[in-house]
């Protein structure tokens, strides 16, 4: 048996590591965030040694069976003689101890991983695949052609200054967020479109090319180390910072974070990137598509974590669990073994099984004192949350990726608009930050626009119906839109079975799905971290494995 892991690791991905097993067959057999096992967010310039010793664990091999490390960044390129061996590189890169061998180690170019990543994840056979980011070694954006049983080509490519990602960050940061937030700027966007404003408009587009407000600087290609890469960054994201002070009249918000909805100028600036980045990918799409001859379409890179931009794509469109940097982990060990065999789109339900024993946590059992315990009863559940309760989940194996898909998450009924107001009180978010909707598929072809592929990772935004604007107000943004979730089968099991008996108690089957956990922390990953969580939060209830926890003298619901 061949073992390859592939990883996003220091000092190239720097932030959203991350560890993937797949074997020679290219199945993978565990993926997790780093984030999900050292509990900091992004896990910035942290290895992914734990992510990578729980992937061990599931295989049940030790490092020293690993065949390949595939590393999703060309790592010779961006720090030329910075480790004297591979062996050296891997013990600051991943940390493992690889018992006297050293594995050998593929370095995949950034875009070619997160192409990779998209294709291979699909349901399609061929696809042209869209990749826009902040940067990879030389590229901000390129398309490909890729093929079941055909080696990949790399159909066009645009320079890195000519970045999306960095006139996005640039709005971000203008606003007070940090780049790794752009999730709140686009949230903060749809009051601009809600407003209908006239926005400048940012880019020119041409019959196969753009042309940014901003122009790109003069690069060295192919041999520019990540010192250049960040001094270009600071001086193109610096230079977008300046044309939103230009467009809004002022250096930055001028209320703070909580209030932002209540000032002209933080909408404009945020809706004025969000129109950028909507109007380029359509277009990049669309020559995507023409480039490959094929209708079918893949996204990957940060910017496909855009929920708003992709909901506004013509189908069929596929987008990865983990478009962002954790997820060239994946595409660079599908890389150098892409799998044999796909029956359809990937699960995301790839990392650590919350029954499992907790070797992250040192191997303590779980702590439940304190707290009322009973058998899962799921038509209870349903009654708490019909009486207006706010409840979690952690069961079976946890997603990948940044959004929570029902097995680490936080439900709730969305019947009012006063539930948004609550979960954003327990989770302790701005009041202007909207939430995610999940149900079966037949009644959410009721609730709102459908997505074929979107709304099985919560990837997309689209337009809520009158029906779903009546049922569930909880999740429709201000603009209209939900970013729906389809839950099929037992793919997330507690949740599935609430949907049902809504459905049976004659209620409308759909659920307010929002990420477990707390402000300024990744989503729960472990039954110790689900219930340090509970207890943290103001939850009226935990579903954590085949149990049902309550806390004492908890009184009734909100109604």
């Amino acid at each position: 048996m061949t073992w390859i892991l592939g990883v996003n690791a220091p000092p190239t991905g720097w932030h959203d590591s991350a560890a993937c097993l797949i074997n020679d067959d290219g199945e993978v057999i565990a993926f997790s965030e780093e984030e999900r096992c050292n509990r900091h967010r992004h896990s910035l310039y942290r290895k992914p040694v734990g992510a990578a010793r729980f992937c061990l664990e599931q295989a049940g091999i030790t490092a020293a069976d690993i065949d390949v490390v595939a590393v999703g960044w060309d790592s010779e390129q961006l720090y030329p003689r910075r480790f004297t061996d591979d062996a050296e590189f891997l013990a600051y890169a991943v940390g493992l101890d690889f018992g006297g061998r050293t594995p050998e180690v593929v370095r995949v170019p950034h875009h070619q991983a997160h192409a990779a990543s998209a294709f291979y994840a699909s349901p399609f056979t061929k696809a042209g695949v869209l990749v826009i980011d902040g940067h990879g070694e030389n590229e901000s954006s390129t398309i490909w052609t890729y093929e079941d049983g055909a080696e990949p080509r790399q159909e066009r490519s645009w320079q890195r200054t000519a970045s999306l990602g960095y006139a996005y960050d640039a709005a971000s940061t203008w606003l007070g967020f940090s780049f790794l937030n752009a999730g709140k700027t686009m949230g903060l966007a749809a009051y601009g479109r809600a407003a209908h404003l006239d926005v400048e408009p940012l880019v020119d587009l041409a019959a196969d090319d753009f042309r940014l407000a901003v122009a790109p600087l003069v690069e060295s290609r192919g041999s520019a180390t990540a010192d250049e890469i960040k001094e270009q960054y600071d001086t193109v994201v610096g230079r977008w910072r300046e044309r939103y002070t230009t467009i809004a009249g002022a250096d930055g918000p001028s209320a703070p974070e909580e209030r932002l909805t209540e000032d002209p100028d933080a909408v404009l600036v945020a809706y004025t990137a969000q129109r950028l980045i909507e109007q380029t990918v359509t277009h990049l799409a669309a020559l995507t598509r023409k480039t490959s001859g094929v209708e079918e379409l893949c996204l990957s890179g940060g910017v496909a974590l855009n929920c708003s931009t992709n909901g506004t794509l013509p189908g069929p469109l596929y987008v990865p669990p983990v478009p962002h940097d954790a997820g060239v982990a994946l595409g660079a060990a599908w890389t150098v073994r892409p799998p044999r065999r796909r029956t359809g789109a990937l699960s995301a339900y790839l990392g650590v099984d919350v029954g499992a024993p907790d070797h992250l946590n040192g191997g303590a059992g779980w702590d439940i004192s304190g707290l009322v315990r009973s058998e899962l009863d799921i038509d209870e559940v349903t009654g708490l949350l019909l009486d207006g309760r706010v409840g979690a989940v952690a069961q079976g194996r946890a997603e990948v990726g940044p959004r929570a898909l029902c097995r680490r998450s936080i439900i709730a009924v969305p019947d009012t608009a006063d539930v948004n107001t609550r979960v954003n009180t327990i989770k302790n978010r701005e009041q202007w930050r909207p939430f995610a909707g999940v149900t079966r598929p037949d009644y959410g072809a009721r609730l709102w626009e459908q997505q074929e592929h979107l709304s099985r990772y919560m990837l997309g935004a689209a337009k809520a119906t009158e029906l779903g604007r009546s049922v569930a107000p909880g999740v429709v943004h201000v603009d209209g839109t939900t970013r729906p979730q389809v839950l099929h089968g037992d793919e997330a099991p507690a949740v599935g079975a609430v949907l049902d008996a809504l459905q049976r108690h004659g209620a409308p089957p759909v659920l307010l799905n929002t990420s477990f956990n707390d402000k300024g922390e990744p989503i729960v990953n472990t039954a110790a971290d689900a219930l340090a969580a509970f207890r943290a939060m103001d939850l009226d209830f935990l579903v954590l494995g085949d149990a049902l926890y309550r806390k004492p003298h908890r009184t009734g619901g909100t109604r």
